[in-house]
C-alpha cells in the first residue's frame, strides 16, 4: 500500500537536479520536475518562465486534450492526456507560488483559470502513490486564501438506512452440498462442483443466492425499490450505501460475473448484522465460482472465492454465538500476479454445525483450540534476538529468549500546519516548542477528556509513550535518515523508561533514500555505484545503533516492490538480489539481530523465496479489509517457510457524509480488532492458523493533517478508493488519536474508540 512517507517529498526537493538550459525542446516531465525545484525555492522568476516554457510548447495540445473529458480518465488511460496534466500543473505551481508571496489577487485568477480550462487534470504524487485533482486543490487554495476551511467536519445528514429483507431463507442454515451434487476434482485447477438436484439445491440456500436467479425479480421489495428510483446507478455505487436493502437487489441482479456478484451480496449481509446469512453467501461463492477473478482501483487482480475464505473465518472468529466451523476449506491461487496463467486449486471443505460438547468447551475458555509446539529445530542466530522454528511448523520471536509478539505502532506525531512539502517538517525526536526541556509530544501530550479543546487541570501531561505503554504497545518503528537522524540518548530514555524496543528501517533506496541517483532518476538497484551506496549508508546505520539494547530488528525497504523512483518493480529479480546481499552484510556486522524486509503485499513473494535466504523473516504493508490479512499468512508460509508479520496496517476515523464521527470511529476500532485478531490467531500454537505470525505495527498513532497539502486543514474529501468502511483512504484521519481542531498540537489528544479497543486487546 501506499503509505504516505515523509522521505519521498523531502528526498525529491532536496536531491532533483539544478535548473539548466534545455538543449531542445524540454519535455514536460521535465519542466514539471524544474518547476518543483523552484517553488521549494520560492523562486517566482523561474517559475514563470517555465510555465512560458510549457505553454508554449504543449498549451495546445492539453486544450484538445482537456476538450474531450467529461470526466476523470480512467487509471489506464492517465498516461494519454499527461500532456494536459502537466500543464496544470505547472499552472498550479506558479499560482500557489503567488499565494505563498501575498498575491493573493492574481494568484486566484490563476487558479481559477485551471478550474475553468482544466477540470480533469490530474497529478500523480509518487510519495503519496496517488493521483490528485488539480482543479480540487486550485478551489482548496482559493478557501484558504477567502479565510475559509473547505473541509471542516459536517454534521451528518440523516440518511435512508435499510437491511435486506429475505423473503425466504432457505430451509437450510448449514447446506449440506453432497445432497444436491458433486465434488469433482478436489485440490486441483480443475475442480468443478455438478448440481444435479437444481431445485432442492435453491430451496436450500434461500432467496438471493445462486442458483436462485429468479425469485428476486418476483420479490416485492425488489419491485418496489425498483419504483422508488433507488436501484439506479452502476452497481459499484452500492458498494457503501446504507441502503443495505437496495445494495442487496442491486448487486444481486448487476451484470458482474457471479463471483464478484455474491462477495458483494455476502457483505451487505455482514453489513447488515445477518452474520449466517453471509456466511451462507460466502459459502455459495467458494463452492460454485473459486477461481473467479476480478480488478481493484489500481488494475491489480483479486480473487474474490479466495477472499470469502477468510471472510468465514472472520466472521466465526467474532461471533462464536453461531456455533459454527469451517474445515478443510482453502483456496490457493497460482501465478496471482499474471491474470493470463493463473490457476485456482481448490478444497471447498465444509461448514459444520459445533455439537454440544464443542460449544460447551468453546463457551469456558472463550479461546481457539491450540496446538503443540514441539521441540525447536531452527534458529536463526544466537543473539538476544532470534526467531526459532518448531517441529510444529510454527515460528517465534524470541528476546531473551522469550516469546515476543510484537504490539507495534508507526509513530510520527507531526504538529499541524507542519509539512515536508514546504519543508517545515520538525524533527519529532528533538520538538521542543515550549523550551521547557521536554521533549512535546512524547513527554507532554494530554487527553482532551471534554473534548472542546482547552486544557483542565483534571487533564495532566502524560505524554504519548505513557499512552503507548497504557495501551500495550512494545515496539516503534523508525526510519533511520540522515537529515532526521534517530536521537540516541532520547532513544535510550525512552527504552529505560517504557521499555519499547525499536524495528530500525532503512529506506534502501525507496525514494531515491542513500542511492545517490536524483528523484527523476529514482534507484537503479542494477547500477553497481547505487549499489554500493546503499550499502554504506545500511553499514552507517547498523554500526551506529547495534550494541543499542532496543534494537529489535533491522527492516530494509518501505514496500520497494511498487516502484516509486526506483526500478524495483521493473528488475525485480535485481532487487530482492540485492536485497539479500544487504542481508549478509548487516549479519557480518551484526549477528544478534535478525533482518527483515518491508514488502509491499506479496506482490514478488516468489522472487524473495527465490533469492533472499538471508533474510530472516517477511514484513509488508498490507491493506484488505477488516477481516484481516486473507491468505497473506499462509502464502509465505507455502513460498518461503519464513516468520512473518505486518509492517503497516489500519483504517480511518472519518467515514464521509454516510457515516457519522461516532460511526466512523467504531468502525475504525472494529477494522483493527479484525487485523489484529487475525494476526493473533496465525501467530504461533493456534490450530487453524499459519502459525508463522510475529506481529504487526498499526498505522498510525496521530492524525497527520499535511498529507492532502493544506497542512492547516484536517481535510476530509475522499482520497482513493480503499477497503475501509466508507470505501475511500481519508489519509488524514488514520490516528489511533486525533487532535481535535488543531489549536492545541502538538499537545492535545483526542482519545478515540481504536485507543480502548486495543488496551482490551493488548493488555488482556
Amino acid at each position: 500500500m501506499m503509505r504516505r512517507t515523509l522521505a519521498a517529498i523531502i528526498l525529491f526537493l532536496a536531491t532533483a537536479s539544478p535548473l539548466m538550459a534545455f538543449p531542445q525542446k524540454p519535455s514536460p516531465d521535465d519542466i514539471v520536475r524544474l518547476a518543483w525545484k523552484a517553488s521549494n525555492k520560492e523562486d517566482l522568476k523561474t517559475i514563470s518562465s517555465l510555465v512560458d516554457e510549457m505553454l508554449q510548447n504543449y498549451a495546445q495540445e492539453a486544450r484538445v486534450l482537456a476538450s474531450q473529458l467529461s470526466s476523470f480518465p480512467r487509471r489506464d488511460e492517465y498516461d494519454h492526456y499527461k500532456v494536459m496534466s502537466d500543464v496544470a500543473t505547472v499552472l498550479f505551481i506558479k499560482a500557489e507560488a503567488l499565494m505563498h508571496q501575498g498575491n493573493n489577487a492574481e494568484a486566484t485568477k490563476e487558479f481559477k483559470d485551471i478550474i475553468e480550462e482544466y477540470p480533469w487534470a490530474q497529478s500523480f504524487d509518487p510519495s503519496r502513490g496517488d493521483y490528485w485533482s488539480i482543479a480540487e486543490k486550485s478551489k482548496d487554495s482559493i478557501a484558504v486564501m477567502e479565510g475559509k476551511n473547505p473541509y471542516a467536519v459536517k454534521t451528518v445528514k440523516k440518511v435512508l438506512k435499510t437491511i435486506p429483507v429475505v423473503k425466504f431463507p432457505g430451509t437450510e442454515d448449514v447446506v449440506d452440498w453432497t445432497k444436491y451434487g458433486k465434488f469433482l476434482n478436489v485440490g486441483t485447477p480443475n475442480y468443478h462442483y455438478e448440481i444435479l438436484d437444481r431445485a432442492g439445491l435453491s430451496a436450500a440456500l434461500g432467496e438471493g443466492i445462486y442458483p436462485n436467479i429468479m425469485d428476486i425479480y418476483r420479490d416485492p421489495g425488489y419491485r418496489r425499490a425498483l419504483k422508488q428510483g433507488r436501484l439506479k446507478g452502476n452497481a459499484w455505487d452500492f458498494v457503501d450505501t446504507p441502503d443495505l436493502q437496495a445494495a442487496f437487489y442491486k448487486w444481486f441482479s448487476a451484470t458482474e460475473s457471479w463471483g464478484v456478484r455474491l462477495f458483494y451480496v455476502g457483505q451487505t449481509f455482514e453489513k447488515a448484522g445477518m452474520y449466517a446469512r453471509a456466511i451462507k453467501v460466502y459459502d455459495d461463492l467458494i463452492v460454485n465460482f473459486p477461481s473467479t477473478i476480478a480488478w481493484t482501483y489500481w488494475q491489480t487482480p483479486w480473487y474474490p472465492a479466495q477472499a470469502a475464505v477468510y471472510k468465514i473465518k472472520y466472521l466465526l472468529r467474532l461471533h462464536p454465538e453461531l456455533h459454527l466451523d469451517l474445515k478443510g476449506c482453502d483456496i490457493r491461487i497460482l501465478h496471482p500476479d499474471d491474470p493470463k496463467h493463473y490457476e485456482a486449486i481448490t478444497w471447498p471443505g465444509r461448514l459444520i454445525k459445533l455439537t454440544p460438547s464443542q460449544i460447551a468447551r468453546q463457551k469456558a475458555d472463550g479461546q481457539p483450540d491450540k496446538r503443540p509446539l514441539g521441540q525447536p529445530v531452527y534458529y536463526s542466530g544466537k543473539g538476544q534476538v532470534r526467531f526459532v522454528k518448531y517441529s510444529s511448523g510454527d515460528w517465534q520471536l524470541l528476546v531473551d529468549n522469550k516469546p515476543f509478539l510484537i504490539k507495534g505502532m508507526s509513530y510520527m506525531p507531526t504538529r499541524v500546519g507542519q509539512s515536508p512539502d514546504n519543508g517545515t517538517m520538525v524533527d519529532w525526536m528533538r520538538e521542543d516548542d515550549d523550551h521547557d526541556g521536554k521533549i512535546d509530544a512524547p513527554y507532554q501530550a494530554w487527553v482532551d477528556k471534554y473534548g472542546d479543546n482547552k486544557r483542565h487541570s483534571d487533564e495532566p501531561e502524560v505524554g504519548d509513550f505513557y499512552l503507548m505503554k497504557q495501551m500495550g504497545v512494545n515496539t516503534l518503528r523508525i526510519y533511520y535518515q540522515t537529515y532526521m537522524k534517530a536521537d540516541k540518548p532520547f532513544l535510550e530514555k525512552m527504552y529505560k523508561r517504557y521499555g519499547f524496543k525499536v524495528a530500525m528501517s532503512n529506506f534502501l533506496g525507496k525514494y531515491a533514500v542513500g542511492s545517490g541517483a536524483s528523484w527523476s532518476e529514482g534507484t537503479d538497484y542494477t547500477n553497481p555505484v547505487q549499489q554500493q551506496n546503499m550499502l554504506n549508508y545500511v553499514r552507517q546505520m547498523v554500526m551506529e545503533f547495534k550494541d543499542e539494547p532496543y534494537i529489535l530488528m533491522w527492516v530494509l525497504g518501505n514496500e520497494n516492490n511498487y516502484g516509486v523512483a526506483s526500478n524495483a518493480n521493473k528488475v525485480p529479480d535485481a532487487y530482492y538480489k540485492f536485497v539479500n546481499r544487504v542481508a549478509r552484510m548487516i549479519k557480518s556486522i551484526d549477528p544478534n539481530h535478525p533482518v527483515a524486509i518491508c514488502n509491499g503485499d506479496t506482490l514478488f513473494l516468489d522472487k524473495f523465496a527465490k533469492y533472499d535466504t538471508d533474510v530472516d523473516a517477511f514484513g509488508a504493508n498490507v491493506y484488505r479489509g477488516s477481516y484481516g490479512f486473507g491468505s497473506f499468512w499462509e502464502e509465505v508460509k507455502r513460498l518461503a517457510d519464513k516468520p512473518a508479520f505486518i509492517t503497516e496496517y489500519g483504517c480511518p476515523a472519518y467515514g464521509g457524509q454516510s457515516m457519522t464521527y461516532a460511526q466512523a470511529q467504531q468502525a475504525q476500532a472494529d477494522y483493527h480488532k479484525g487485523n489484529w485478531l487475525d494476526i493473533l490467531y496465525n501467530s504461533a500454537g493456534y490450530k487453524d492458523g499459519a502459525g508463522n505470525s510475529v506481529g504487526g505495527m498499526a498505522f498510525e498513532w496521530l492524525d497527520e493533517w499535511w498529507k492532502d497539502y493544506s497542512p492547516a486543514i484536517h481535510d476530509t474529501k475522499a482520497d482513493v478508493v480503499g477497503p475501509f468502511p466508507a470505501g475511500y483512504y481519508y489519509e488524514e484521519w488514520f490516528g489511533i488519536f486525533g487532535q481535535g481542531n488543531g489549536s492545541q498540537s502538538p499537545y492535545l489528544r483526542e482519545g478515540r474508540k481504536v485507543y480502548y479497543t486495543y488496551k482490551a486487546l493488548w493488555r488482556s
